[in-house]
């Protein structure tokens, strides 16, 4: 594993003494395996040390092209931590990733679907611009709610998001939403619950695609 580092800093003429201070924090944490192939570490540790390669001769740019697919939770968390700590070195990272909850700790987020981009804009600012109450809503049979409320003639849109439906009403207000509550009662939906949540990342991705599909 060493090795990869040391061959990586060698092509940049540079050395890992260099530039340590920048791979230190994940360095530590790979370093008890320094004599392991590379092929032979986890999926967590061959991406930190791809971020050691990447960071030995401190780039101006950092790409990192999905970093956390397939490796833990725990790693996933550990790595957004480095990457925290890397803008204080004032370098320009550039992620790509299809998890919308990492597209979240970004400073700017272009949202791109089929090579084209829809959005580019601030987290706060894509979500501030749905422009639609967002409601929540679980019921005892998912499947069957979500056909109901794609059929009820006051829904506008309406998404699974894990066990819970996400939806928007075309006219919208205290009165509306309970006659759909009611509706969905006449159809056995019971118990039901429902609440008027903020959009996430993924519900702006979802309304935007919507649209470009219309």
């Amino acid at each position: 594993m060493k090795e990869n580092l040391n061959f990586f800093a060698t092509l940049f003429n540079t050395s890992i003494e260099e530039n340590y201070n920048l791979i230190k924090d994940i360095y530590v944490q790979i370093e008890p395996f320094k004599k392991r192939r590379a092929g032979k570490l986890s999926g967590g540790m061959k991406q930190k040390l791809a971020l050691c390669c990447a960071l030995i001769h401190k780039p101006v740019v950092l790409f990192l092209d999905e970093p956390t697919t397939g490796v833990d939770a725990v790693s996933r968390k550990e790595l957004w931590e480095m990457l925290k700590s890397l803008k204080k070195e004032n370098i320009t990272i550039l992620v790509s990733t299809p998890y919308m909850d990492e597209a979240n700790l970004c400073d700017r987020i272009a949202l791109i679907q089929s090579g084209k981009i829809m959005l580019i804009d601030t987290p706060a600012n894509i979500v501030n611009a749905y422009g639609d109450n967002l409601y929540s809503v679980k019921s005892n049979d998912r499947k069957k709610l979500l056909y109901d409320l794609k059929n009820f003639e006051n829904v506008r849109s309406c998404f699974s998001f894990g066990e819970y439906l996400h939806f928007t009403l075309q006219k919208d207000g205290p009165d509306f939403l309970k006659r759909l509550e009611t509706s969905m009662k006449e159809k056995n939906h019971s118990p039901i619950e429902i609440k008027q949540i903020r959009p996430t990342i993924e519900d702006c991705f979802i309304k935007l695609m919507s649209e470009e599909n219309k």
